[in-house]
């Protein structure tokens, strides 16, 4: 298994990628089957936001300036699909929002994941260089057995949700 951050990420695009393909296929009928495929989204997901917003885009952040507004969009990209996937979870496969709401997540993910392979994985192995990466990647290796596996509530919302409720 490679150590290197981004083919590690790739990975993680693809068992995601893989997944989304599970749910589109899996037919109008098949909400038992598609609800089993949404929790391991959730879960891929989870993951791999947690190790890139703990690990990757604040090492990248600091060594590459220049890419400053990409790591500050990517971050807003994750808080979007965070969203989505909090009320996934909060959801049965009967809610006829079911379907909808997993495809504007797919959809989301799909357009952050091609922007990540094409255009900032590249100015990323252009910046740091190969030993950087694979110490990115043995540090996310490290940090991914203690990664949440479910959705958490932004921090932000939290506290507001918390302020209605006490």
């Amino acid at each position: 298994m490679s150590t290197d951050a981004i083919v590690i990420l790739k990975e993680d695009h693809k068992r995601i990628r893989r997944l989304f393909k599970d749910f589109e296929q899996a037919g109008k009928g098949a909400k038992v089957a598609k609800g089993k495929i949404v929790d391991q989204i959730l879960e891929e997901l989870t993951v791999h936001t947690y190790l890139e917003n703990e690990v990757m885009y604040p090492a990248v952040r600091k060594a590459i300036p220049a890419l400053e507004d990409d790591v500050l969009e990517s971050y807003e990209e994750h808080h979007v699909a965070d969203l989505l996937c909090m009320e996934l979870v909060a959801m049965s496969p009967d809610d006829e929002h079911f379907d909808a709401k997993t495809t504007v997540l797919i959809e989301n993910v799909s357009h952050h994941i091609e922007e990540e392979e094409q255009e900032w994985f590249p100015k990323v192995r252009e910046g740091l260089g190969r030993k950087e990466l694979q110490q990115l990647g043995e540090a996310m290796i490290a940090k991914r057995d203690d990664a949440p596996r479910r959705p958490q509530q932004p921090s932000a919302l939290k506290k507001a949700v918390d302020a209605v409720i006490s």
